[in-house]
């Protein structure tokens, strides 16, 4: 890699309107779900025995739909936990608020919060915060894709 390669994190959030909101949100609840995981969960089930949700889920998912709608409330909301809110902006935020939710219940590092956002039915933006690892990942369509460590962007390719 190169230092071109290598980019001011405000510099990659600038490149969408809508990526700082996401960025924000998915790193608020993934704080929250790292930071004030308690030491018992219960669980309950969604669609099979093995589809595990717990309330962190939900509560992430509630901060996050907060965060978004709060800012934007023409938008629309697709979560996996909580069903869709139809929008009139043409914008429709997809959440995965605990992507991992088994890992977290084992408590193995291996979970993010993830956050896309569609423009008109096309997926625009997306980022994935993993707090464990202290890294998140963003995508910005027709400008590439980073690995997010502090405040530098390291911009990723494929081979």
């Amino acid at each position: 890699m190169t230092t071109s390669d290598i980019r001011a994190l405000a510099d990659v959030l600038a490149l969408h309107p809508l990526l700082p909101m996401a960025w924000r949100a998915a790193w608020s609840a993934g704080l929250f779900l790292r930071d004030e995981r308690p030491t018992r969960l219960t669980v309950d089930t969604k669609s099979s025995p093995t589809d595990a949700v717990t309330v962190m889920d939900r509560t992430a998912e509630t901060m996050i739909a907060a965060d978004l709608l709060g800012a934007r409330p023409g938008d629309g909301l697709l979560g996996e936990e909580g069903g869709e809110r139809i929008g009139t902006s043409g914008v429709r935020w997809v959440v995965d608020p605990l992507d991992g939710t088994v890992n977290y219940l084992y408590e193995l590092p291996m979970w993010g919060v993830s956050i896309a956002a569609e423009e008109g039915g096309v997926v625009t933006v997306g980022v994935v915060v993993a707090p464990d690892f202290g890294e998140g990942y963003i995508a910005v369509r027709g400008e590439g894709s980073w690995r997010v460590v502090g405040s530098s962007a390291e911009r990723l390719e494929v081979s």
